[in-house]
């Protein structure tokens, strides 16, 4: 979906302040939101993708004006009603106990035992035999290294993981990381979709337009259905040389260290 979330390329929200020493967490209700969020991805309670959906769908002015961990706590809350794990009066009461400074927990929902069953095996984890759907031989890839290819000019409703600074612009395969989750269906309820994702190698000229530094260029990892093949252009690619390049990756499927929402 196009959202506040997706920042990439804009302008206007200052300058990105930078601690000496800074600590992991700056309030001791950031670490325990961190645990929360960890424990019930653990329990499968939700997905990654799911989590980053939640997110997005954070009122923008709501977005611009929390911190991290705000949106993290949004997010959770959400997705607890959601899934039924909590309803929206016990939440409430969760957060009246909070804003009186008492000690709170949510009441366990009618119905709703905490001793959920676990979820089918992720097609990210090692399945029997050790076996990995990042190497699975049953999802050829559609593009080699070297390949060109144009990233799609998408606008879609739903979570995705193509930025909109990237949509409809020229680039050059440089990596296959393998076989991952799909998380534009993954977000939704709609199955893994197991798909490649490549890092893509984006001229920043390309991008940010020509009064940009000629060496510097961008990676950024997209699957496979954010890509099309691009004709070969005379003159050969811009992405060709010595450079500086910034790397922008997408998180592997049930990775949950702090990210940039982008």
């Amino acid at each position: 979906m196009n959202g506040i979330h997706d920042m990439g390329g804009m302008h206007g929200f200052g300058p990105i302040p930078r601690e000496i020493d800074e600590p992991v967490f700056h309030a001791e209700w950031e670490r325990r939101m961190f645990a929360m969020a960890l424990a019930a991805l653990g329990r499968r309670i939700f997905n990654v993708d799911e989590f980053r959906r939640a997110i997005e769908r954070i009122p923008p002015a709501d977005y611009l004006r929390s911190s991290y961990y705000e949106r993290w706590m949004r997010a959770l809350v959400a997705l607890l009603a959601e899934k039924g794990v909590a309803s929206a009066a016990e939440l409430a009461v969760v957060f009246e106990r909070a804003d009186r400074g008492l000690e709170s927990g949510v009441a366990r929902a009618s119905g709703n035992s905490p001793e959920r069953a676990a979820a089918p095996e992720s097609p990210a984890t090692p399945g029997a035999g050790g076996h990995r759907l990042r190497d699975d031989p049953n999802f050829p890839a559609r593009f080699k290294v070297g390949d060109r290819v144009i990233a799609r000019n998408l606008n879609p409703e739903h979570h995705t993981r193509l930025p909109r600074y990237a949509r409809g612009r020229r680039g050059v395969i440089r990596h296959d990381w393998g076989v991952f989750v799909l998380p534009d269906t993954h977000a939704h309820g709609g199955g893994p979709n197991p798909r490649h994702c490549y890092s893509v190698e984006f001229d920043g000229r390309e991008l940010w337009g020509e009064d940009h530094p000629a060496s510097a260029a961008v990676l950024v990892d997209l699957w496979e259905p954010y890509l099309e093949p691009a004709a070969a252009e005379a003159g050969g690619s811009r992405t060709r040389g010595a450079r500086k390049v910034t790397r922008t990756r997408a998180p592997r499927a049930g990775a949950h260290a702090k990210e940039d929402q982008r």
